[in-house]
């Protein structure tokens, strides 16, 4: 029997504001610009947006709840990239356009998911219970796809003959775009149906589902959730310009707006993460980390490089040589780290420190 709770109020009200919030911009044509106004509406939006982002995955994790594991967790992330396709086209199409955006943003989700979240979750996880366990043979599947998708958008543009690198042909593009959601698609059926018991915890994990969700509140959900996703896509382009300017009053490197994306539209998702490694459930932080890896790749890259390829814009996707570094061990740390079924807080703790080395080499290269 399902049992209805109360919505949390943010969950439908951050959905309402940011389309309140749109409407009032269409009709008043504003045109965001550095000032005294610019820095309330700035505050304003990031304030509207990522509460926004929050209620959509609070709304994925709801539907999440009534469908099960491994589809909820594919849920969240489906729902998480189409966040990051809006931002990362509307950071594209701006003032400043900025041809490395994708690539940046794609590796800092890889770098920031792969090292601070699979982190903090083993870390938090270790301290509360020692040692925790995991599907072997998910992660292997889980980093074998995302080596090869990581190594043929991020590492190959630099070593192909037909265009200079950083970048692909044309025809090189739209076969690799093609490649990664083939790969993509065969991992998600051997993640739904061919294998799903391997991204599957123990029947012990299932107990952080909660009650189970009222046919009403699950159309509401879905609702509100569609909402929320419209209004971040609409909002988007407006987000763009606060970027710009903020990067340019600090003096930010290029890739701190990939980054800033990144942290934008993986936060409520690292939240649920977190969540579930404290409550002895790493197997779904796992899922919901290298999930979001692999959907970054899969379904932003291809979604990116036709907006590229139909606004003639040019996609920068290669990595300079120390970013391939660290990108190289972060996936040997993966493998190890995932590799025997067993966590412990040590593991953890050398996922932070690749993950600080990385964010230090942003603003000192």
């Amino acid at each position: 029997m399902s049992i209805h709770e109360p919505m949390p109020r943010s969950a439908w009200i951050f959905p309402a504001l940011s389309v309140l919030l749109f409407a009032v911009i269409t009709a008043l044509h504003y045109d965001f610009a550095p000032s005294a106004a610019g820095l309330v509406f700035a505050t304003v939006l990031l304030v509207i947006l990522f509460g926004t982002v929050f209620a959509a995955v609070h709304h994925a994790d709801m539907i999440a709840i009534r469908i099960g594991e491994p589809f909820g967790t594919l849920l969240l992330t489906l729902a998480v990239t189409v966040i990051e396709v809006a931002l990362i086209e509307s950071l594209m199409l701006s003032e400043k356009a900025v041809t490395a955006l994708a690539r940046d943003t794609v590796f800092a989700v890889v770098m920031i998911v792969c090292n601070a979240l699979v982190g903090i979750c083993i870390l938090a996880g270790g301290l509360r219970y020692r040692e925790q366990d995991i599907q072997v043979s998910g992660s292997n599947l889980y980093l074998s796809v995302l080596a090869v998708l990581a190594t043929i958008t991020l590492i190959l543009p630099n070593y192909t003959l037909t265009t200079p690198g950083p970048v692909f042909s044309t025809g090189q593009l739209g076969f690799v775009s093609f490649v990664t959601i083939l790969l993509y698609g065969v991992f998600l059926y051997t993640q739904t149906v061919r294998h799903r018991e391997y991204f599957v915890g123990s029947p012990a994990d299932d107990h952080d589902h909660g009650p189970p969700v009222s046919n009403r509140a699950l159309l509401l959900s879905i609702a509100l959730l569609l909402v929320s996703l419209l209004a971040v896509v609409l909002l988007a382009k407006k987000f763009s310009l606060v970027v710009d300017a903020g990067a340019a009053m600090i003096g930010a490197p290029p890739a701190f707006a990939g980054v800033l994306v990144a942290i934008l539209i993986l936060l409520p998702e690292s939240v649920a993460a977190v969540t579930a490694a404290r409550k002895d459930n790493l197997q779904k932080s796992i899922n919901l980390a290298l999930g979001s890896s692999l959907a970054t790749i899969g379904l932003t890259v291809p979604a990116v490089a036709l907006a590229a390829y139909v606004l003639d814009k040019q996609l920068v996707l290669g990595l300079s040589a120390q970013n391939m570094v660290l990108l190289a061990l972060t996936l040997i740390l993966c493998m190890l780290t995932l590799g025997n079924g067993r966590t412990n807080i040590l593991f953890g703790l050398v996922h932070l420190v690749v993950f600080a080395v990385f964010m230090f080499l942003v603003f000192v290269p």
